[in-house]
């Protein structure tokens, strides 16, 4: 190789950070060979290679230098980490499970993150394939909303860089983000490194013809660059050429770099039961840093600057094994923390959301306003979501639908017009796309409101759901993702079906890491939307359909201001005989079923249901002696199974009756009126169940 080393490049940087991440892996990998003869403490558990990929990501890190740049890695992308200043110490500590680091003992010690508000981001990886691109999508549409919207002119040249293997091009996440990001020309370079393997299945499996970037060249909005990972003068023109046409705001690029996987997929992985002898050897042969050494020995650097480097990379790295080893075990005592943000002015801020300040300063009163006009419960979230565009300019709205048309319910009706189309927008139609694009939005600081038209259509965003919800946990609050999750779901009016009338609240109940909302009425609609838009935690807002569909819930609009703090029920009805618990839709049938008790039920609302008030529950029950609960979940684990074990568990001895529930059958919502009519639990049938309650 006879090349001269492209100008531009920090080489010797780039050499060092490949020597570093490979004398990393041989620690860790000698250390896993050798586990009977080393402390127990000494072994990496979850041990991952980035062999043979190091030295091409060495080069892409060496030039994400924007201050707000961000990548979304994985978990073969340590060498790029350590290029944008990821310690020797915090590599090996983490993956050791020690204190501090990235996670703090709670994630395996590859699903990095790097917090950097002066400099470039690493997203919080997680630990499933391919949901790094949505989020980096999501970032790279926040980078032109800061510049363009917001004109903040820090983030012009800014770009979102997702790493990936040529398995994850194969899922969702991988596709969804590619729509977003050719649709919009946004600033986001896909980085595909291919060892033609997904663990042990051959690409081909994986793309047909076995190369992402043949098969898109036909994407005109995608500027496509193929090349050998192994290779460094190509691999540096081809991943500046890519960086440079993103950076020019001439849309998104895609490199594609062939590389060799220089060991097992994983620690405990044998590769040998699925390749042979020969194809073990063909890659080692293509190892990419004999190829580095000979590109900068003798041209950039003399030999014995090579070994220097060598023996100062051994150095540090044993100097940082030695600082990793002697870091205590994470506390036990502080496993709870960071599920949801303390938001005492002492305690650490995340990255990501309204800063503290940001938010105290949009107010809010816990006190409704007096003499609103009467609102149905459609209208109260559009003119809440109206009222929070006004006041924060970084509140953006997205989904399906939700731009021209309005959303399919119209909640959305005349607020693009109004904010313009950067503020309010439709999406392509992935659910991982709308909710991985809103926690890209949401690390950048921004307040996404996603909308799901209905809740059945959530679950192919259960990743991206579950990534947001433990982020705070997981990054042991380095990293969080506030945002709004609207979710349309239940019967609606005269109507039902197994795809749009879904409650299954009860699966975000212990969804780690959200706050759930189910309001009854407008005005309780007005105050916890706009407490979840000013919150530090995500929230899933749901809006029932039969109270978007019908005047049911309709209530005097409590004012501009007003914010309702989660985890408070409402008692509707004083009672003195039985407490009916219930939420949402149910709350209307369970009133009229009471009213025909004259003072014998206390009806709570509980409008949250994570959080939920156990103290009003179980004082309503201590006082009353009996228990009902009604709701339109499945009766089997729903919410109300666990409600009623509360009040079994901590106020047996007041209970003069066992607790009840009343719930559907545990079926699918049918279609047909007179079929729902025989599932959901009406006013008839609450008002039998809680005779037969006051009976017992």
């Amino acid at each position: 190789m006879s090349r001269k080393p492209l100008a531009g490049f920090d080489w010797r940087r780039i050499a060092y950070h490949t020597l570093a991440s490979r004398a990393l892996d041989d620690v860790e990998e000698a250390t896993n060979r050798n586990r009977a003869s080393v402390p127990k403490d000494h072994v990496v558990l979850y041990q991952f290679s980035a062999r043979g990929h190091d030295m091409a990501q060495c080069i892409l890190g060496s030039i994400i230098d924007g201050r707000h740049d961000a990548a979304g890695a994985y978990y073969r992308s340590r060498p790029l980490l350590l290029s944008l200043g990821l310690s020797l110490e915090d590599a090996l500590g983490s993956p050791l499970g020690r204190a501090g680091g990235f996670s703090d003992g709670r994630d395996i010690g590859v699903v990095c993150n790097l917090p950097n508000r002066d400099g470039p981001v690493v997203l919080p990886m997680s630990g499933d394939v391919g949901s790094q691109y949505t989020p980096t999508a999501g970032w790279a549409q926040a980078i032109t909303y800061h510049r363009d919207v917001l004109k903040d002119a820090d983030w012009h040249g800014a770009m979102g860089v997702a790493l990936g293997g040529d398995g994850s091009v194969a899922t969702n996440g991988f596709w969804a983000a590619l729509t977003m990001a050719t649709t919009l020309r946004l600033p986001m370079l896909f980085y595909i490194e291919d060892n033609d393997l997904g663990i042990s299945v051959k690409g081909e499996m994986q793309t047909p013809g076995g190369n992402i970037a043949r098969n898109l060249a036909s994407f005109n909005q995608l500027f496509v660059r193929d090349g050998d990972g192994t290779d460094p003068h190509e691999s540096a023109r081809l991943l500046q050429e890519c960086v440079d046409h993103v950076r020019r705001g001439e849309g998104p690029a895609l490199v594609h770099l062939t590389l060799p996987r220089l060991s097992s997929h994983s620690g405990p992985d044998n590769q040998k039961g699925y390749r042979t002898e020969a194809e073990i050897a063909a890659d080692q042969a293509r190892d990419p840093l004999p190829r580095l050494k000979k590109y900068l020995v003798p041209g950039l650097m003399t030999e014995s600057d090579w070994t220097a480097l060598e023996a100062e990379v051994a150095r540090d790295v044993d100097a940082a094994l030695t600082a990793a080893r002697a870091r205590g075990v994470p506390d036990a005592s502080r496993i709870g923390a960071h599920m949801f943000a303390d938001d005492a002015d002492t305690a650490p801020e995340a990255f990501g959301g309204l800063r503290r300040a940001e938010r105290r300063r949009l107010g809010g009163s816990a006190t409704p306003a007096a003499g609103g006009e009467l609102l149905r419960f459609a209208e109260a979230v559009r003119r809440t979501l109206r009222r929070e565009l006004e006041v924060n300019p970084k509140v953006v709205v997205f989904g399906e639908d939700v731009g021209k048309k309005g959303g399919v319910h119209l909640v959305t009706e005349g607020l693009q017009k109004q904010f313009g189309a950067a503020r309010v927008f439709d999406t392509s139609l992935s659910e991982e796309g709308i909710v991985g694009r809103a926690s890209g939005l949401a690390i950048s600081g921004l307040m996404p409101v996603a909308e799901i038209q209905f809740r059945k259509y959530a679950d192919p965003a259960t990743e991206q759901l579950n990534n947001t919800g433990t982020m705070r946990w997981r990054t042991a609050n380095r990293f969080a993702a506030p945002m709004v999750v609207r979710m349309p779901g239940g019967f609606g009016k005269d109507v039902g079906d197994p795809w749009h009338s879904l409650s299954d609240e009860v699966r975000f109940a212990h969804a780690y890491g959200w706050q759930v909302a189910i309001p009854s009425n407008a005005a309780d609609a007005v105050g916890l939307l706009r407490t979840a838009l000013r919150s530090p935690n995500p929230t899933i807002y749901f809006e029932h359909r039969s109270l978007l569909m019908t005047g049911d819930g309709s209530a005097r609009y409590p004012g501009d201001d007003y914010v309702l703090p989660f985890g408070q029920a409402h008692t509707l009805r004083q009672g003195r005989s039985v407490t009916l618990v219930t939420w949402g839709a149910m709350v209307h049938r369970c009133l009229e079923a009471a009213d025909r008790f004259d003072d014998a039920v206390e009806l709570l609302d509980l409008r949250t249901i994570s959080p939920w008030d156990r103290r009003a529950v179980l004082a309503s029950v201590t006082k009353t002696g009996r228990c009902l609960i009604v709701h339109e979940d499945n009766l089997t684990a729903g919410f109300g199974a666990e409600v009623a074990a509360t009040v079994t568990q901590e106020v047996f001895w007041h209970l003069d009756a066992p607790v009840q529930r009343l719930a559907p059958q545990d079926i699918p919502m049918p279609y047909h009126p007179v079929l729902l009519d025989a599932v959901l639990p009406d006013a008839e049938r609450i008002a039998t169940a809680i005779a037969e309650v006051l009976r017992a």
